[in-house]
């Protein structure tokens, strides 16, 4: 099976800005060319999984407006963005370089923010990918986040869900609005 990997479009908040698992609105006019770029690609009927947060959810909705025959979008909050605790909607370039630091030193268990930790994320997104694995023939569609893109790609990749470094994490992730698909 073939699992879609799409990433919301471009959120309405300057550039530079953390907002990882705040819920924070998607430009409407990019969602809506999103929607349309991806939806004669997709197979009739393909499931669509969806994070909680409102910006993977209005291009659900755009999706949906554009083919009827996908259905209703499942809402699962394990496709959420990685949680930034303390840094969420604060510029990127006002972090503490010792922060940084400190989630490098310990890119598997050190939660960045003070929330969750690149583990966590991975173990969260295992346990979806677990649901798709045994029970799913068909092509599936995921509308998420870099992270989790990223986070599906290093299981896949690695054969497993652990992680030591960051020198492990990908390093590439679709652009707002983009999408990759993987094998499963």
């Amino acid at each position: 099976m073939k699992l879609w990997l799409l990433r919301h479009a471009p959120v309405m908040l300057g550039p530079g800005l953390c907002y990882g698992s705040s819920d924070v609105p998607a430009h409407a006019a990019l969602t809506r060319e999103a929607a349309m770029a991806v939806s004669p690609l997709l197979p009739p009927g393909t499931p669509v999984w969806v994070s909680g947060l409102l910006r993977a959810q209005q291009l659900a909705a755009a999706l949906q407006a554009e083919r009827s025959d996908l259905g209703a979008a499942r809402i699962d909050t394990r496709l959420n963005e990685m949680d930034f605790g303390v840094w969420e909607l604060q510029r990127w370039d006002a972090v503490p370089p010792e922060a940084f630091d400190a989630w490098m030193a310990d890119f598997a268990h050190h939660r960045f923010g003070g929330v969750e930790s690149t583990q966590m994320l991975l173990y969260r997104v295992a346990a979806a990918l677990g649901e798709l694995r045994p029970a799913t023939s068909t092509d599936v569609l995921w509308i998420t986040h870099a992270g989790v893109i990223r986070a599906v790609r290093h299981i896949l990749d690695s054969g497993g869900v652990h992680i030591r470094e960051a020198a492990e994490w990908p390093k590439d992730a679709p652009e707002p609005g983009g999408w990759v698909t993987v094998e499963l």
